[in-house]
Formats: C-alpha cells, structure tokens, sequence
C-alpha cells in the first residue's frame, strides 16, 4: 500500500479508535498496523487512569471491530485485530506518556553533560513545560528535560 493510502487509512482507523472507546473514559494510546494481506495486525494499545480491565479491551474490540466492518476499511483483507493496554512497565517518549504515570516510578536514561547517558530511577512527581521532575531514593528531586531523555519507561516497583 502506498505512504499517502496508508496514512490516510491510519488516520481514519485512529478516528474509528476514537469513536469506540468515547463515553468510556479509555484512552487510546497507540496504533499500529503491521503487515500486509491475510497476515495484517491492528494492534490498538488503551490506557485509563485506575488502570485497563480485560473487560475494557474486550469492550473495545467489540465496539472497534463493528465500526472497522460497518466502514469497510480494509475491504478483501483478512486482519486481527488486537486490543490491550500498555502494560506495567511501558516506554515513554512524550509529555503526555510522562503525564499518564505522575505518582509512579520510572526509569530512564537521560544525555549528561559528558553526552553519557545517565541512569536515573525514581517516582515521577511533575511533568511541566517540557521539564520532568523526579524524586530518586534519597529524596533528592531532580530536574530533566524531556528533549535530553534517551530512553525511558514506568516501573512497576522501584
């Protein structure tokens, strides 16, 4: 499938993402389209505050996959589609997945001034005006800013 067909057709699938996740209080996160003919995978990752249910993706697999057949986005192909949440221990890479886990703890690895990555793990206390703020083990809150942020992910324990 040509770039412009396959953006437009994300673009209306994360519309329909949309549509069926409204009045529920489930966002959606992320989605992602894999594969092409008979082996093509919509995978849809959901998030909500007080954390995703079975119940929830089941919900929302109902309700994507008759609006996926009732507009007929992928006519002739065979696809499986796949609903869940983002896990436990999720990457993050913008404000808004930083903003998802304020109150939790994260690790991440961040460019020091040496341009070494530095290791950093703690509960995530704010995420303002690009500037993350983190309270590591001895209380110390440090400031990083997202743009220096190498890689990072939420922690299910710390």
């Amino acid at each position: 499938m040509p770039a412009v067909q396959n953006h437009e057709l994300m673009d209306r699938i994360s519309e329909l993402c949309t549509e069926a996740t409204r009045s529920t209080g489930i966002e959606v996160a992320d989605v992602q389209l894999r594969g092409a003919g008979k082996a093509r995978l919509l995978r849809v990752f959901i998030d909500k505050a007080e954390g995703i249910t079975h119940a929830d993706c089941e919900t929302v697999s109902q309700r994507l996959g008759k609006l996926l057949d009732e507009h007929d986005l992928m006519p002739e192909e065979s696809y499986t589609l796949e609903v869940s949440s983002l896990g436990v221990e999720r990457k993050l890479s913008t404000e808004r997945d930083f903003a998802r886990v304020i109150g939790k703890p994260v690790s991440l690895t961040a460019r020091s001034s040496a341009d070494k990555g530095e290791h950093i793990e703690g509960k995530l206390v704010s995420v303002n005006a690009g500037q993350l703020e983190i309270e590591v083990r001895d209380g110390e809150v440090r400031h990083i800013p997202v743009e220096q942020v190498l890689r990072a992910k939420s922690k299910f324990s710390w």
